[in-house]
């Protein structure tokens, strides 16, 4: 009889997992992710997610491997990814879930408070050395990075850095909460989050794109009016052929409630 049951228990497990959908990828995008997926099951008590980061790399990387439903996504898909995918036989679905406003953050006890983008381009190609270069005290600067993995990371060396190399040995850390936590503990530290991981424990700079006539800050009003320069979409990619599987839940993060979840967040809505 115990046999039966542990068969039985082991079946059912498998098909539990069987129906698990799961989200991979962008670090940025977690803790929309999360959220989101949280009420979903909460309004659909048979739907099982499993949401996890890594970085918008390893969710494509994912996709391609058959390992997860959704890629998230927090720059858009390569060219040599869609090939990659296209000889496997795989055709991918792009959706656009939110907008988010990319933060450059301080530790609070700086007193510099504005930044150009050729002052940040310094800074994280190693050029720049010393807060004193630009209006702040004599101390060292100590640029955080997201891991090579991360859209974040190639958004802000393609739009910030104008497609320039990061200095050599800058601190490369594997997610966002661990460069709020470093800037945090760090006088000389510099880095750029997602708007969504703002808060108290680090200071966001304002940023001129138009060299140092005016300076705006990172807020959803200002990413709304397009007044701060620093933004971008956030994506999810899935195959074709599960689009019935992850429909659902898509529609969901476009529907008003779960663009309230956007916004709640602290990201831009798409409508």
């Amino acid at each position: 009889m115990k046999k039966l049951l542990l068969t039985v228990s082991i079946a059912t497990l498998c098909l539990f997992q069987a129906e698990a959908q799961k989200i991979k990828g962008s670090d940025t995008m977690l803790p929309l992710s999360q959220k989101a997926a949280e009420n979903f099951m909460k309004a659909n008590p048979n739907a099982t997610l499993i949401v996890t980061g890594g970085g918008s790399g390893v969710g494509i990387s994912a996709l391609m491997d058959g390992s997860t439903d959704l890629a998230q996504a927090s720059r858009r898909i390569k060219f040599d990814e869609l090939q990659k995918l296209q000889d496997a036989g795989k055709t991918t679905k792009e959706v656009i879930a939110a907008y988010d406003a990319l933060a450059v953050v301080v530790n609070p006890s700086n007193k510099v408070s504005n930044l150009t983008r050729e002052q940040l381009e310094g800074i994280f190609t190693g050029k720049i050395k010393n807060w004193k270069e630009v209006g702040g005290d004599d101390l060292k600067i100590i640029p955080y990075s997201r891991e090579t993995s991360s859209g974040t990371y190639e958004f802000f060396k393609e739009f910030v850095l104008k497609n320039k190399n990061y200095m050599n040995g800058i601190m490369s850390m594997p997610a966002t909460g661990a460069i709020i936590q470093s800037i945090s503990q760090t006088k000389g530290a510099i880095g750029y989050v997602g708007m969504a991981y703002l808060n108290k424990d680090v200071k966001a700079v304002h940023v001129s794109y138009d060299k140092g006539k005016t300076y705006v800050e990172p807020t959803v009003a200002n990413a709304k009016n397009e007044s701060y320069p620093i933004v971008r979409a956030l994506y999810y990619y899935y195959e074709v052929k599960s689009a019935a599987k992850v429909k659902a839940f898509i529609d969901y993060i476009l529907s008003a409630e779960g663009q309230k979840i956007v916004a709640d967040i602290g990201f831009v809505t798409v409508k």
